[in-house]
């Protein structure tokens, strides 16, 4: 995801918020402890609320403290407590980041607590994403959630042009002459919201054209002939006039929600809001990502870990947060609460049945033919440099098989500096 700057005050307004729970969680004797739990989604966190209400009910002698900024500032964050000695004694970890903090002896070993536990079976989590967060056989922590990316489409606008809604036998074509239908010539309304993103943009065009980021032997995919196919066809979008130039995630949201664009790929996660949202209630739904032309079918898979930090006071109590979290009855929960897609086998369909209003079983029906979010030891050193590299490409001011040559030589270069 694409990083900004923050101001030297947010950033230490942030830092504190996140260290408040690590470092003052000691309280005087038959007091409670208080656990801090970082993240970055408000939706999410409003929603979680409700899960450590219940689990402190459960577990009296101790609260959580929800802890929640933006995606770029958690990070600029998390690091800067990280090297302080002061991280929250929970937090949110993703893909990008996990070996960072691993490697580095910012996470606390959770082996010997899950092979301890009678609630916590990592054979009950997708294994893939159980691998993401291991690191030389050692487990830093336990999956939350995954996600997968489905097509949006105002049903409205649809109508109103007489195309059939969107389904499992579109493909590119199908997408493509859908969104000139549904382009006007005065810039008032796109065919297609097709914003410079990876996860929810280009890197299922890739996959699904047959393409890679990150090869076997962990290399860049970027020069390849079905990689650059698949960018190509993503930014025709753009090229063509059938979509707006957009650069950052707010921009992308609002491109579909004040009615500018008819269809957008977007993530799981934007569910919990899509659905406070009154315009997505009364005219959007989603489907699976249409195929390839040749019949290719992807969509990005990720999922989120729960960590605890080497660090915590509190590594027992700490873990009984995670624990709870991690186990079948709080998985459950999680889904019926409509936070995100829970991990735990078996509980996904109570996740689907929080959203009634839209057909997000679509989500589920992908993870048979998703493809796990490419990544190496520090993605985030050369994910965010190909995100600008791209730029000039998106933007039909650079060629883009040059400008993927030269991702490509970039990325190379940073996966070799990781050994």
């Amino acid at each position: 995801m694409k990083k900004k700057l923050v101001s030297a005050a947010l950033c230490t307004a942030m830092i504190a918020a996140m260290t408040t729970g690590g470092s003052m969680t000691v309280l005087a004797e038959g007091k409670d402890v208080t656990i801090s739990y970082a993240c970055w989604d408000s939706n999410q966190a409003d929603l979680l609320r409700k899960v450590a209400d219940d689990f402190e009910a459960e577990n009296p002698g101790i609260k959580i403290d929800i802890q929640v900024s933006g995606w770029d500032d958690y990070w600029t964050g998390l690091e800067a407590a990280a090297t302080g000695g002061s991280l929250p004694d929970t937090f949110w970890m993703h893909s990008n980041n996990i070996y960072y903090y691993a490697s580095n002896d910012q996470l606390l070993d959770l082996t010997s607590y899950i092979e301890g536990s009678s609630d916590v079976d990592l054979a009950k989590f997708p294994e893939g994403l159980c691998q993401i967060y291991a690191l030389d056989g050692k487990q830093y922590a336990v999956p939350k959630d995954y996600d997968t990316i489905a097509l949006w489409y105002n049903k409205t606008l649809f109508d109103e042009a007489g195309i059939d809604y969107p389904d499992k036998t579109w493909t590119w074509d199908t997408m493509k002459e859908a969104a000139i239908k549904l382009t006007k010539d005065d810039g008032s309304q796109y065919g297609m919201c097709a914003g410079l993103h990876n996860q929810e943009g280009y890197y299922n065009f890739v996959y699904q054209n047959g393409g890679e980021i990150v090869t076997a032997d962990n290399k860049s995919g970027y020069a390849e002939e079905a990689t650059i196919g698949g960018i190509s066809e993503y930014f025709s979008y753009v090229a063509e006039g059938l979509s707006p130039e957009i650069y950052d995630d707010k921009a992308r949201a609002e491109a579909i929600q004040n009615g500018q664009c008819a269809m957008g790929l977007f993530g799981s996660w934007n569910l919990s809001g899509f659905a406070a949202n009154d315009f997505m209630k009364e005219n959007f739904d989603c489907a699976v990502l249409p195929t390839s032309n040749e019949g290719g079918k992807s969509s990005i898979f990720n999922g989120l870990g729960n960590a605890i930090a080497a660090t915590t006071e509190h590594p027992d109590e700490s873990w009984k947060w995670v624990e709870y979290l991690s186990s079948e009855a709080g998985q459950k929960k999680q889904a019926e609460l409509g936070i995100a897609i829970s991990a735990y086998e078996g509980t996904a369909d109570s996740w689907t049945a929080a959203y009634p209003d839209f057909n997000v079983q679509c989500y589920i029906e992908m993870v048979d033919y998703a493809q796990i979010r490419p990544y190496t030891h520090q993605t985030s050193v050369w994910e965010d440099k190909a995100y600008e590299m791209l730029k000039g490409a998106y933007g039909g001011k650079e060629d883009l098989k040059e400008a993927c040559e030269k991702t490509a030589a970039m990325m190379d270069e940073a996966i070799a500096a990781e050994q």
